[in-house]
């Protein structure tokens, strides 16, 4: 039988509504989506099903995506009062898992906030060193796009920049998902004030996460390039409390149900 989901909405601390939901049930767990990602759109929810069984899994929608509203200004402290609101629906106790900037996020949220218990990481996009280019251009672009209303462009460069080739980004335009990711590509320059200054070939300053004493997990796939594994490398060397696992056969599109029983396993051993 397939767990029931609870669907609602919680205010964050400049008020702005967050869309959550909760399925599944024990200890509960908060996903914290990536780029142009929200509940319906990306690993989320297959991941929740997965997880389900031993966890109660919470969702949300990032300010300016899907069903959450988006007060200006943005900031970063923004989202991780967005983050702890949805921690305190959880009942004050949570674990975090998140994916791409939504593990930096998750990182800088569980620096400040009370009531993490462990996080888990999966692929945060660090560059840390010259085995790729960095990318502050790029994040110039898709700032510009967006000020200027070109939603497609901004989408575009974003893709580019993560390193689809042109020809796949091409194709994406023709299918369905394309008038979705327009939708939340105003949110892309806010996943750059999370990663731009870890992309400039340079090892983390571990002063940004002194404050994170609990357990992590640092993971990235088998199959994703050097550069993506030298930084999340980089990233548990940072962290005070981190082990780092390369998971085999993943890329950083993950598939749930091969990383699901290695955060089931983290998320359920003592602490």
């Amino acid at each position: 039988m397939r767990p029931r989901k609870i669907e609602s909405f919680v205010p964050s601390a400049d008020g702005t509504r967050i869309a959550f939901s909760a399925t599944g049930a024990g200890p509960a767990v908060i996903l914290v989506d990536g780029a142009l990602c929200y509940r319906g759109m990306g690993p989320g929810d297959a991941l929740a099903r997965c997880l389900a069984d031993g966890f109660t899994v919470f969702q949300y929608d990032r300010r300016g995506r899907g069903k959450s509203g988006d007060t200006a200004p943005y900031a970063v402290q923004r989202e991780i009062e967005d983050l702890g609101a949805v921690l305190k629906a959880a009942g004050g106790t949570a674990m975090l898992w998140g994916t791409s900037s939504g593990a930096v996020l998750a990182l800088d949220a569980a620096a400040q906030l009370p009531g993490v218990a462990k996080v888990a990481v999966y692929e945060a996009p660090l560059i840390a060193d010259g085995s790729r280019p960095t990318t502050e251009k790029d994040w110039l672009a898709i700032r510009q796009a967006v000020a200027r209303g070109d939603r497609s462009q901004a989408v575009r460069q974003f893709l580019r920049s993560v390193g689809l080739p042109g020809l796949a980004v091409a194709m994406m335009r023709l299918l369905p998902m394309w008038p979705r990711l327009k939708a939340v590509a105003h949110t892309i320059p806010y996943d750059g004030e999370l990663v731009a200054d870890l992309q400039r070939g340079k090892p983390p300053d571990a002063a940004r996460w002194a404050g994170v004493a609990v357990p992590v997990l640092v993971a990235d796939g088998g199959r994703s390039p050097q550069w993506m594994r030298n930084g999340n490398a980089a990233l548990a060397a940072a962290l005070p409390n981190a082990s780092y696992r390369t998971v085999a056969g993943l890329t950083h599109n993950l598939k749930a149900p091969v990383l699901a029983p290695v955060l089931a396993s983290f998320f359920a051993a003592p602490g």
